[in-house]
């Protein structure tokens, strides 16, 4: 009973997903709540579904940042000498090179290879090599922080009674030193996640991340600017997906400055004294 009432209402999952020409680019109203597109889909629906993939994306993307930039912060701290002078230098080298235009590459290269996959699987991969890429270029500054931490860590008296018990050096990173990077690890994860929604909704706004008929608040925010003329102004197409965008990415950043603000001993101790 309860499902066939749910079937029934305007901003239902199944009658959202319908194709409706006589209903295109409708504004506003009371049976669809944020207006339909060009082919009268919902907006609401296509706002939280591409909501959900963009989220995802910067979710698994700053994943594989922290993880990537917490290893190679760790080992460059914790071995030091000319070892960690050589890694730093190539972060140094990858910080000067565009990490748009990276990206931008690097998904146009690998999402050509991914044509000649099977269909079923071609969307699931291109999310994944987006991720990727977003990932494996945001994890730069992740690196310097880890590494200066290792670097005053490595001095302290339990990390010297580790290494004076023979302990192997993934046992010392990864019990003992890393677990007292938590605060920062978990700050810059939570302000990278904002960083990777921008730029997954940059690619998209371009046409070079995610493909139709999936959508992110980036494609919707093109279609929306694509449709916009002087003769017709379909403003609910540009205003709500980029105002949901917006509102994420202030709450996120409003997130990662109070967890940085919990974390931050050294400004308690001197607001303390």
């Amino acid at each position: 009973m309860l499902a066939a009432c749910w079937s029934t209402l305007p901003w239902s999952t199944g009658r959202m997903r319908v194709q409706r020409l006589d209903h295109a680019r409708q504004p506003p109203s009371l049976y669809h709540l944020l207006g339909t597109d060009e082919v009268g889909r919902d907006l609401l629906w296509r706002t939280l579904y591409g909501g959900a993939i963009s989220l995802g994306l910067g979710l698994l993307s700053a994943g594989i940042a922290v993880a990537i930039g917490t290893t190679y912060g760790a080992l460059a701290g914790y071995v030091g000498g000319r070892c960690d002078e050589i890694m730093m230098r190539l972060v140094d080298v990858l910080y000067a090179l565009p990490t748009l235009l990276l990206v931008m590459l690097f998904t146009v290269s690998v999402g050509a290879w991914l044509e000649r996959g099977p269909a079923g699987s071609r969307e699931m991969s291109r999310l994944a090599v987006l991720a990727l890429a977003i990932g494996g270029t945001s994890w730069l500054t992740m690196a310097r922080v880890v590494r200066g931490q290792v670097l005053s860590l490595r001095e302290q008296q339990f990390v010297e009674a580790a290494r004076a018990l023979g302990l192997p050096i993934s046992r010392i990173l990864f019990r003992h030193i890393l677990p007292n990077l938590i605060g920062p690890i978990l700050v810059f994860a939570t302000l990278t996640v904002p960083q990777a929604i921008l730029q997954e909704s940059f690619l998209s706004f371009l046409g070079v991340g995610v493909q139709p008929p999936q959508a992110t608040w980036g494609s919707l925010a093109a279609d929306g600017v694509r449709l916009v003329n002087p003769l017709r102004l379909d403003w609910w197409l540009v205003v709500f997906p980029c105002g949901a965008l917006s509102t994420t990415l202030l709450a996120l950043n409003f997130v990662g400055d109070g967890l940085r603000d919990a974390f931050d001993i050294r400004g308690q101790a001197e607001q303390r004294t």
